[in-house]
């Protein structure tokens, strides 16, 4: 059993619509209810039924009313968790008016795709939730997303958005587990195409920007390798010109098409890492940095940048990996005022993890002459009375 707890991201501006969007089901929900006198049951009030979606004669306003009602308690919890978790950051990037037409679309498509798939009244929002899901998983299919697990034992793991959504969430509870009675699986099926469809459209036609790290630009970025593998297996050399004029080599085509991608490439990872950086994700951030060194080991960072990763990457047990970004930050940036404390981090790596006696020896001896702190120098001094022995 898999349960999304929370995003990597956060919404730059207050999502306020849908918050609005949450109050106002959580006070329709309340509205919904009476008790009843001779059962002492709570039970719907006469009104809810004329604002479900009826599956015979649906009138055009329970298009959207049905998706404002819930049959219970744990209904409407589910469903406004999914939207908290899922719809701040997409309000966040389609703004406030772009996001409640949105949600409202995606409530009334997947209330269209229910009535022709299904026989059955239905209400709830879960066909919204799921387009506004869809959308979050066009939008930021990088971003992780931290989850609860219970099978024999029970711990949290940080999956991609894109792995999760698209497999957990569409593919197993909307396919697979059919078998749960009254779900509306069609209306959630539908949603998810909905939402998925228009973020791609509205992302290839420009009408909302796209990033380097959306679905869209993951799918160009897949193009443009296809077609670079299929110029240089084929071998063919289409820059021919008229004749009597020079022919481009294929080799120099090739070339010229190499260095693109590897240019592409280049800013792509640059761009994740400022992105994953701003997210405050910095596991991921280090994971783009090593991706970027395997690329081209002559990218440098910003300087705050490189020393986060550095620190990121010695604090995940990567000790040769962090060496690498420390001894960077010291060729690049040795001018900073905290570089004896990089010198000492370094020098305890080569020391403990890396033993490496002489490179070790160096940074402490550079560390030690510039040291004020009394607890750092005496570490340090200890350290290198450890190598000398």
């Amino acid at each position: 059993m898999l349960l999304p707890l929370r995003t990597s991201i956060s919404p730059r501006r207050t999502p306020y619509t849908n918050y609005a969007l949450i109050a106002a089901n959580a006070l329709i929900f309340f509205l919904e209810y009476q008790m009843n006198p001779q059962t002492g049951h709570m039970e719907f009030r006469p009104w809810v039924a004329h604002f479900m979606l009826t599956s015979g004669r649906p009138h055009l306003w329970q298009f959207v009313s049905y998706a404002f009602l819930h049959g219970g308690l744990m209904h409407i919890i589910g469903n406004m968790f999914f939207l908290y978790l899922f719809g701040n950051n997409v309000n966040d990037k389609l703004g406030h008016i772009g996001y409640l037409c949105f949600y409202l679309a995606g409530a009334i498509f997947s209330g269209v795709g229910h009535i022709l798939l299904s026989g059955h009244d239905v209400l709830g929002a879960s066909g919204a939730v799921a387009a506004v899901t869809g959308a979050y998983l066009v939008l930021f299919p990088q971003t992780l997303i931290t989850v609860l697990y219970w099978f024999f034992f029970i711990g949290t793991m940080e999956l991609p958005a894109l792995y999760l959504i698209a497999l957990k969430m569409i593919l197993f509870d909307n396919i697979i587990a059919r078998s749960t009675p009254l779900v509306a699986y069609d209306a959630h099926l539908a949603g998810y195409t909905f939402g998925i469809a228009a973020m791609v459209g509205m992302l290839a036609t420009g009408l909302i920007s796209s990033s380097n790290y959306d679905l869209w630009a993951m799918i160009r970025q897949w193009n443009r390798r296809r077609r670079y593998r299929d110029v240089v297996s084929s071998g063919y050399d289409p820059y021919t010109s008229h004749s009597g004029t020079k022919r481009i080599k294929v080799k120099e085509v090739i070339k010229s098409a190499a260095q693109q991608e590897k240019n592409e490439e280049t800013s792509k990872l640059r761009n994740e890492i400022n992105a994953r950086i701003t997210e405050r994700n910095l596991p991921a951030a280090a994971d783009a940095y090593l991706e970027l060194m395997r690329h081209d080991s002559e990218q440098i960072l910003q300087r705050q940048q490189l020393l986060d990763i550095a620190n990121q990457l010695a604090g995940d047990n990567k000790p040769a990996e962090s060496a690498k970004a420390y001894e960077q930050f010291l060729a690049h940036y040795s001018n900073y005022e905290y570089a004896e404390q990089v010198e000492l981090m370094l020098g305890i790596i080569y020391a403990r993890y890396l033993n490496q006696p002489e490179p070790a020896a160096k940074h402490l001896q550079a560390a030690a002459q510039k040291l004020s702190d009394p607890g750092q120098l005496k570490m340090c001094q200890d350290e290198l009375a450890r190598l000398q022995k």
